[in-house]
């Protein structure tokens, strides 16, 4: 059997654009990206602190070091510039990796630089 556990979060993450006629994404730093271990295309759930809604929606890369975290499409609706949101990264595991698993937890400013990074360990 296959468990949904956390795999890497982008806490606190502020967005800076939103474009309603583009294609529906999420575009996110690739610098973010590397850091979190999320690739483009990828699936990720975002929960946004103002107003409390939660949406899932795929990646695009955002340029390099421009710290941009924008959202296009019907997922623009969700949100506006200025607000903080939560970008979670979910992983299957089987239960033999459970024990070993550690999520790579990133804490941005409100510039959407990393100020701190840890991967807390599993407490059974």
């Amino acid at each position: 059997m296959l468990r949904s556990f956390l795999r890497a979060k982008l806490h606190m993450a502020t967005v800076t654009e939103s474009n309603l006629f583009y294609e529906g994404s999420i575009s996110i730093d690739i610098e973010l990206l590397e850091l979190a271990g999320i690739l483009p295309y990828e699936r990720v759930w975002i929960s946004n602190m103002n107003n409390g809604e939660r949406f899932d929606t795929y990646v695009i890369p955002a340029e390099k070091g421009s710290r941009t975290i924008g959202l296009n499409g019907p997922a623009a609706k969700k949100a506006s510039v200025g607000d903080k949101i939560v970008i979670f990264s979910y992983g299957y595991l089987r239960e033999d990796e459970i024990v070993k698993h550690e999520p790579k937890i990133i804490i941005l400013n409100e510039n959407n630089e990393p100020i701190k990074i840890y991967n807390p360990k599993l407490v059974f």
